[in-house]
């Protein structure tokens, strides 16, 4: 896909796996670039499977305003926390989408209800990926799951096990079928939201916002969940670290370095920084 990039004046990025470091942190170089990107007057996005409590630390950490695709989609809020777009999981799905994930009491169950994050069980793995920001989670019953607020709802194994994980996604497709999108972010990480919710769809809402068309977006990632953003986007970027299975679905779309590498910031600083 060719694209002059003098026509891009938003970009957006996924965080782990593709922005953050692969210790889940933004590198010191990262920060700098996402700096000078904003002086040079770009918008930038911060589009995520992320909670946007999460998400506003590492903003912060940044000290740029910038927009927040949070929830692959299911919540965008704007520069100044204002709540642009929100699309919840039916209230009558959630407790039958849990359902389907507690028969196996090794999985994490994981939801993230408006301001908060509940978890099934307790997982110390996971609440590293949160050291920077100290969000942190909340346990919940997952007999009596809240239903109210719920954007998300999403499974972690401890061993990592994809293919332990796929099952769950064919058992949902099959009894939910186009009712929910069923998505994963990385291969062990598999996340159920409302069917109308995508990073793409919500990358339009903040586009048009703006007054722009989705021609004038660049955006990075690496997972399933960010497939219909990087296909979207005047230009999609996958990351070399991304699992075959998303550059198998994405055959067309440049596949530059990995998160090891800074790869989003060297792009950056390449194709748009350089420019006069």
């Amino acid at each position: 896909m060719t694209l002059n990039h003098d026509s891009i004046s938003i970009v957006a990025s996924d965080l782990d796996g593709t922005l953050l470091a692969p210790n889940h942190l933004l590198s010191s170089n990262t920060k700098q670039t996402l700096k000078e990107l904003h002086d040079k007057g770009y918008t930038f996005i911060f589009a995520t499977g992320r909670h946007h409590v999460d998400v506003a630390g590492i903003r912060e950490s940044v000290g740029i305003p910038a927009y927040m695709i949070t929830s692959n989609g299911a919540r965008v809020h704007d520069k100044q926390d204002n709540l642009l777009y929100s699309q919840d999981i039916a209230e009558s799905l959630v407790q039958r989408i849990v359902d389907e994930f507690k028969v196996d009491s090794e999985l994490f169950i994981h939801m993230y209800q408006d301001e908060q994050w509940l978890l099934s069980q307790e997982d110390e793995y996971f609440a590293k990926f949160h050291s920077e920001t100290g969000f942190n989670y909340q346990l919940f019953d997952a007999n009596r799951a809240p239903t109210q607020g719920i954007a998300k709802i999403f499974v972690t194994h401890p061993d990592n096990n994809h293919e332990h994980l796929v099952q769950f996604e064919d058992t949902l497709r099959a009894k939910f079928g186009d009712a929910l999108n069923i998505a994963f972010s990385t291969p062990w990480c598999l996340e159920v939201m409302a069917k109308e919710v995508s990073k793409g769809e919500a990358l339009k809402a903040v586009a048009e916002t703006l007054g722009l068309g989705l021609e004038h977006c660049i955006a990075f990632g690496d997972g399933m969940n960010d497939a219909e953003m990087l296909t979207m986007a005047g230009k999609g970027l996958v990351m070399e670290n991304a699992h075959e299975k998303v550059k198998k679905a994405l055959p067309n779309n440049e596949i530059i370095g990995t998160n090891a590498d800074d790869a989003v910031a060297e792009y950056l600083k390449k194709h748009l920084l350089t420019r006069a």
